[in-house]
């Protein structure tokens, strides 16, 4: 096979070639395609939900059993440090547990029939059926547990599913497939897919797929979106600024630890890290001091070694990005608290900046990557305006000790979910998810994805026995 029927899967830390994988041509998409098409059209062989369950069941004791060798796949080829991987492996294995339990709650309800003349004699009621094949593209940041939320939900509301993770971290997808294969899951009915852009784009838009789920750049979703064949329903999951206010009565020394977590977890490579945080000026400078003096001391490195808190960035084209960032930053007057410096071609250093000018890109594009901008504001109205500035609204947080104050900002930021005195990347796997506005469309979280992946169906029954 040549190299360019070949994926390379390398370590985003040392750039050593972990793997190699096979790429699928234009005629290996389709029979993809057909066999979960053909899965779905045959009634006759729909897996009924015990049967979900015990798979699921199964598949969430073999990952128990596998949580280290899942753990330093995900971190090999992902990046995310060892003990931060680990917390996601158990995340996911909790996420099949999740799905499992709300298999039993895809349900209908009885629509009410008599209340009017022409509705006599008759009752109603829905169930939720399969919404068909699903397509899920993924994205590099979480390797298991995205895959998870994308894959799993599909099977456990009895839909084929055809998986794309991104090409960077295929071995945590290829992982949980083989998983699921050996917990009983039948042949076709969860397949992964590596191909080119050209071919995913076919797997997005084929008439034969009902549902998109999509997590990564906006550009791509969108552009996926607008090809859509007619009746193709999606959830698109975009990136986010997560802008963060803090009064000038917020505990500080319960707030530093969870705004530096926040900030540098899996080096800012999460659409709702700590991004952009406005501050009192009563109390900016000092929280900025504080998270760089944090910052400083964080362990950046081998995401191998249990010992380090901030590993590589995904590719070193995202190092030299983020330096030209930082730069055009300070250079436009933002005050360089800590960081600021590439280490070596795959890591950047923790870094916070203070009032960086509202016109240079860490202000107004998400950075994706371990870069904090403190900015000072007077008036807190004034800083929910240029935190809602942003097209991207996704996940936001306030941090005060005054519940009115904090419930007036939670109504006034313009966020799917806000957290008051709490970072902004916080999540559970059973909680509404996902972006507003460019940051996305649609809800994840395990129980929205699966309700999103069946639709309706109304029966009505006339009977003369009937009121």
């Amino acid at each position: 096979m040549s190299d360019d029927k070949k994926l390379k899967i390398t370590s985003p830390y040392d750039q050593s070639l972990i793997s190699e994988l096979p790429l699928m041509d234009e005629a290996e998409v389709e029979k993809t395609i057909q066999k979960a098409h053909a899965l779905f059209q045959d009634q006759s062989g729909w897996i009924p939900p015990y049967k979900r369950i015990a798979i699921l069941e199964k598949a969430r004791q073999l990952m128990e059993g596998k949580v280290e060798e899942l753990t330093k796949t995900a971190a090999r080829e992902g990046g995310k440090p060892y003990k931060d991987s680990k917390v996601e492996v158990m995340r996911a294995i909790n996420g099949v547990k999740i799905a499992t339990e709300e298999i039993s709650h895809l349900k209908g309800e009885q629509v009410p029939m008599g209340l009017t003349a022409a509705s006599v004699n008759r009752i109603a009621f829905t169930i939720r059926e399969p919404i068909g094949v699903v397509t899920s593209i993924s994205a590099f940041n979480h390797p298991l547990n995205l895959i998870v939320h994308q894959t799993v939900t599909a099977f456990a509301a009895g839909c084929p599913v055809i998986i794309k993770p991104a090409s960077t971290t295929p071995l945590s997808c290829q992982a949980l497939v083989d998983i699921l294969k050996e917990a009983g899951v039948p042949e076709g009915w969860v397949q992964m897919v590596l191909c080119t852009n050209e071919q995913t784009e076919k797997l997005a838009t084929d008439p034969r797929v009902n549902f998109l789920s999509f997590i990564g750049s906006g550009k791509i979703g969108w552009y996926l979106k607008s090809k859509l064949a007619p009746g193709t329903r999606c959830a698109l999951e975009h990136g986010g600024a997560a802008p963060v206010i803090v009064e000038h009565d917020a505990d500080l020394e319960d707030m530093l630890p969870l705004l530096v977590k926040g900030g540098f977890y899996h080096a800012g490579q999460v659409c709702v890290s700590v991004q952009k945080v406005f501050v009192h000026e009563k109390i900016a400078r000092k929280l900025a001091q504080d998270m760089a003096t944090a910052a400083k001391k964080l362990k950046v490195g081998d995401p191998l070694d249990e010992a380090t808190e901030v590993g590589p960035l995904i590719r070193t084209g995202e190092v030299d990005r983020v330096e030209e960032w930082v730069k055009e930053a300070v250079d436009g007057g933002a005050e360089l608290l800590c960081g600021g410096k590439r280490i070596g071609d795959t890591c950047f250093e923790p870094t916070v900046l203070l009032n960086p000018p509202h016109d240079v890109r860490v202000s107004k594009e998400e950075i994706f990557g371990p870069v904090v901008c403190v900015y000072s504001y007077a008036d807190r109205e004034k800083a929910i305006e240029l935190a809602n500035s942003l097209e991207y609204h996704f996940q936001a947080a306030v941090f005060t000790k005054d519940i009115d104050l904090a419930l007036d900002t939670v109504q006034k930021l313009n966020a799917t979910a806000v957290m008051v005195n709490d970072h902004t990347a916080f999540r559970v796997d059973w909680m509404p998810f996902g972006g507003r506005d460019a940051s996305g469309e649609g809800l994840g979280g395990i129980p929205h994805s699966m309700h999103d992946m069946t639709r309706e169906k109304l029966m009505v029954f006339r009977s003369k026995m009937l009121p």
